[in-house]
């Protein structure tokens, strides 16, 4: 992927070396509000109640300096790819009608706090609609290459532009809308409307590429591949082959690895934001 030289995004929180704690919060309207927040985001209460606020003190830092000179590489190579995916969604909202707002990007080591709940690196990255925040632990990358075989640094963009995709999909109230479907489906019901959910951040990640080469011929050879891969990589039915040695697609949560890299490559060809419907397809 060519980006150095490129715009860097203002929009990145760097709390690595951040060592964040997970003691209680007190009583009164504030715990109320939280509990009310994370009620209607569809977050389990008791994570909330569990932990401390972003800004509560119970952090202890750590030193930033010696940082391995490629990890911050590689959150300047991040910064430049969110900028990229504001200056893209930005222009496809305008023509629209519509206004795009940013969203932040967090970097974070080990563990953080979200408007949606304490969480750890394991996870992976996630969006919060809550706060409108990207967030990322940067070893992610590193088990996406060993763990997962999906190396590249356009397989590392399509990781943050699919994160960004859900963050569209909340500005156009997508996200809101399945909130609500899914809180009155059965677990099962829940989680194929999830999938649909995730494919089409998948397509969200495709249109992002076609309009960022088209506009700023941002792709070498093999990138698009890289991607593909990476879209592979994750499918729930390779991770449950991976770590159960069988499949229960009941609980598929994000779509095989088929799914994946068909949606992911339907945005890219298209660029067409209507052939991401996702939740009109049976595929």
């Amino acid at each position: 992927m060519r980006w150095l030289g490129s715009r860097r995004s203002g929009n990145v929180e760097d709390r690595r070396g951040i060592q964040m704690g997970r003691g209680k919060i007190g009583g009164g309207i504030g715990t109320i509000i939280l509990v009310l927040v994370a009620l209607y985001f569809g977050v389990d209460p008791a994570i909330i109640l569990d932990q401390n606020p972003v800004d509560s003190g119970t952090r202890s830092q750590t030193q930033p300096q010696n940082r391995p000179a490629d990890e911050d590489r590689l959150a300047e190579f991040i910064s430049v790819v969110l900028a990229d995916t504001e200056d893209t969604w930005t222009e496809l909202f305008r023509r629209n009608g519509k206004t795009y707002i940013e969203p932040k990007l967090v970097l974070f080591t080990g563990s953080v706090n979200s408007a949606c709940g304490f969480a750890e690196a394991a996870i992976g990255p996630f969006y919060c609609p809550a706060d409108q925040k990207v967030y990322i632990d940067l070893s992610f990358y590193r088990e996406l290459k060993d763990r997962y075989h999906a190396p590249g640094d356009f397989a590392q963009a399509y990781v943050i532009s699919h994160e960004v995709g859900h963050h569209v999909q909340n500005l156009l109230g997508i996200s809101n809308k399945v909130r609500e479907a899914g809180s009155r489906m059965s677990s099962t019901d829940r989680n194929q409307l999830s999938v649909k959910q995730e494919l089409q951040a998948d397509c969200f990640s495709g249109i992002w590429a076609h309009h960022a080469e088209k506009a700023r011929q941002i792709l070498e050879a093999g990138d698009i591949e890289e991607a593909l891969n990476a879209a592979s990589a994750i499918g729930d039915d390779r991770l449950q082959r991976k770590t159960q040695g069988y499949v229960v697609p009941d609980t598929f949560t994000h779509g095989t690895s088929e799914q994946r890299a068909y949606w992911f490559r339907r945005g890219f060809e298209s660029g067409d934001i209507s052939q991401c419907n996702t939740f009109a397809s049976d595929n």
